[in-house]
């Protein structure tokens, strides 16, 4: 019989908490009867939304926690005052053995400080960065890092390469994954002070399989597997990427409905544009996981409703099966060996 997985799930976190979390949640484990769910929160407002469903009521605990970190509040203060805050619980839950896997779509910055302080870095790990998945013309590429680490090193983007590789490899699939640098051209002699410097360590590892630099006009249609940047490069890139997705669906949607005609059109070709637009859709594939740690903590967005929710529930099944953690740190006892 095959494990069980159990994620604490941080249920205050995010726009619509706690109603969209608990749903998730529910959706989950309703879907895959391996999970079991941990919601952390304000004990009497989760447990007044889990009264709107049906489900294995064995598989979905509420743990009380009566604080909650605001998205504005200074996440390393609000981390260490805030002992009983829907994130500290959680990532203890974590740290502690309680729990395989947290999944917040709260303050990043209390995420990311909270999987540092309380949950640790792997061993050898210098900087755990943030690795979302992003729809490309040949299924999905892992952006790694799009907002952790603003100020990162070569070495650091040496170690978010051979992160990615392993995550690509092992929970997508991707054998030998390609990866590459994000630059302002093709050519190796280009780029900023940190491109330049990184790129050799990238061309002789031989851990990766390395392909050069990446503009970002590429990056749309598969050109890597792995896509390497800092932070700042990053977040501008997902950030770019969910505003153009949103404006074609609706420019789409509303050339559509525009006359008569083009509405006739559109349910002759409305099956193929569902499809195509569920490609764009970003709660498909779920939140982004902060490798490097001692455990698995997953970011969702802070607009995350139920179904990115349960799938970013669902990806932790993937990542505890295949020893992502344990592979990362033998890698890394390897080249400090």
């Amino acid at each position: 019989m095959a494990e069980k997985v159990r994620i604490a799930v941080d249920a205050m976190g995010g726009d619509y908490a706690p109603g969209e979390i608990v749903k998730g949640a529910v959706e989950a484990v309703s879907e895959r009867d391996r999970i079991e769910v941990v919601l952390v929160g304000i004990q009497e407002q989760v447990e007044k939304e889990l009264a709107k469903y049906t489900y294995p009521k064995g598989r979905i605990q509420v743990v009380h926690a009566p604080e909650v970190i605001a998205t504005e509040e200074p996440p390393v203060m609000a981390i260490r005052k805030k002992k009983n805050s829907s994130i500290v619980v959680a990532m203890n839950m974590v740290k502690n053995g309680e729990a395989d896997a947290v999944v917040s779509a709260g303050s990043s910055g209390a995420i990311l400080v909270g999987g540092q302080l309380i949950v640790g870095r792997i061993k050898g790990v210098e900087r755990p960065p943030l690795a979302p998945l992003i729809p490309t013309s040949k299924g999905v590429s892992l952006l790694i890092d799009c907002g952790a680490n603003v100020d990162a090193r070569p070495s650091h983007l040496l170690q978010f390469a051979k992160m990615g590789s392993i995550y690509m490899e092992n929970v997508i699939g991707k054998k030998n994954p390609t990866v590459a640098i994000v630059n302002i051209g093709a050519e190796e002699e280009k780029g900023n002070a940190l491109v330049k410097d990184t790129f050799p360590l990238l061309k002789n590892c031989p851990d990766i399989h390395f392909i050069g630099s990446i503009e970002a006009r590429e990056i749309p249609n598969g050109y890597a597997d792995v896509i390497v940047c800092e932070a700042f490069v990053g977040n501008v890139i997902l950030k770019l990427y969910e505003g153009v997705g949103s404006m074609f669906k609706n420019m789409l949607m509303q050339g559509l409905m525009s006359t008569v005609r083009a509405k006739i059109g559109a349910l002759l070709v409305k099956p193929a544009v569902k499809k195509t637009l569920k490609s764009f859709d970003a709660s498909e594939y779920g939140g982004a996981p902060l490798l490097g740690l001692r455990g698995l903590v997953v970011k969702t967005h802070g607009s995350s409703k139920a179904k990115e929710v349960k799938n970013s529930i669902i990806q932790c099944i993937t990542f505890k099966e295949q020893q992502i953690n344990e592979k990362i740190k033998k890698n890394l006892i390897q080249d400090e060996g």
